[in-house]
């Protein structure tokens, strides 16, 4: 069985040099963005390393865990990637995902399912449907992974040309219309990588997408930046003057990152100052946010679940007419 597992892990891992910020070709502003951003890459493929080896889900946890707390989530993705792409290939079984969400990955839930969504971005489509994202809520950030994924491979596809899938063939029971927005959420997040954590490279090019793609790469922006870090509290409130209207989506994704690592446990500086600057409150605060905004979702309207979830949380943040609620104004002026 040990070399099973040495064999699965040889021939799936991908190769390190593949997050190089060199072979990418992303920018870098300093060299400490660099180690970061690398680090980052290293500890995804770390956990993906260890699940593709693992004879049962629950036995990489223990390598899982030794990773540090800023990049442990990364590796709990990775990992959800591995099994995903064990559960999709037609030999091994079928309810590897199934099992690690049901043990050490329910607390990295939402990394979980991003890391579905890697592993469909490296699956041959016919085998998309033995993937195992059971959430009719949280099934969606499968497609945020898939986005992020393809920018960061693909990046003169996805953000130089702009490619936007129009009518996406999951999930099965749609709405297909949808499935292209969250696609750019996931691009958005992946731009935070590509600018190597600036942000004003990150908003010139968000600024180059036309008007309608914009609120759901600033909402992909802020989850990065809060949740992977890199910048400091005036880039990141330079960022937040210059998204001007989109503000409210850049606190959205902040949001969505503070409710990752809260649940899991990893709350890191990055995460506080993200959410205090883009959402004017604590990362605590700011889960509480998204989990009082899960309460009385309806499936009955004509949008997604998940696309009012988002919706009620930039809402929590911004007005209508997208200014500051007082009580988040007066919070992120005493910040």
């Amino acid at each position: 069985m040990a070399v099973l597992g040495t064999l699965r892990r040889r021939i799936l891992t991908p190769d390190i040099a593949q997050t190089s910020m060199a072979v990418r070709g992303f920018h870098v502003k300093s060299q400490t963005a660099r180690e970061r951003l690398e680090t980052v890459g290293r500890s995804f493929l770390q956990g993906f390393a260890a699940a593709a080896e693992s004879g049962r889900p629950s036995d990489a946890d223990k390598d899982l865990k030794k990773i540090s707390e800023n990049y442990r989530g990364f590796a709990y993705e990775g990992a959800a990637m591995a099994l995903a792409i064990r559960d999709g290939i037609p030999v091994g079984g079928r309810r590897h995902v199934e099992e690690f969400l049901a043990g050490p990955g329910d607390e990295h839930v939402y990394m979980a399912y991003v890391g579905v969504g890697w592993a469909m971005a490296r699956l041959p489509q016919r085998f998309w449907s033995r993937l195992y994202a059971p959430d009719p809520l949280l099934r969606w950030l499968v497609l945020d992974g898939y986005g992020f994924h393809q920018a960061y491979f693909k990046t003169g596809t996805y953000v130089t040309g702009q490619f936007q899938h129009q009518r996406f063939p999951w999930p099965v029971e749609g709405p297909r219309w949808y499935a292209g927005r969250v696609i750019d959420q996931g691009v958005g997040r992946a731009m935070w990588f590509v600018a190597g954590t600036d942000a004003r490279r990150l908003h010139e090019m968000i600024q180059r997408f036309p008007g309608h793609r914009r609120a759901d790469l600033y909402s992909g922006a802020g989850l990065a930046c809060t949740y992977a870090g890199g910048a400091g509290e005036e880039e990141l409130r330079w960022l937040l003057d210059a998204a001007g209207p989109y503000a409210g989506d850049l606190a959205q994704g902040a949001s969505f990152a503070a409710g990752a690592r809260v649940r899991a446990g990893l709350v890191v500086p990055a995460t506080e100052t993200g959410t205090r600057i883009l959402c004017g409150c604590s990362a605590a605060e700011a889960a509480a946010v998204n989990d009082e905004a899960q309460i009385g979702l309806g499936h009955s309207d004509s949008r997604p679940a998940y696309e009012q979830w988002r919706q009620r949380i930039k809402d929590a943040y911004r007005t209508a007419d997208g200014t500051l609620r007082p009580a988040v104004k007066r919070l992120r002026e005493t910040a």
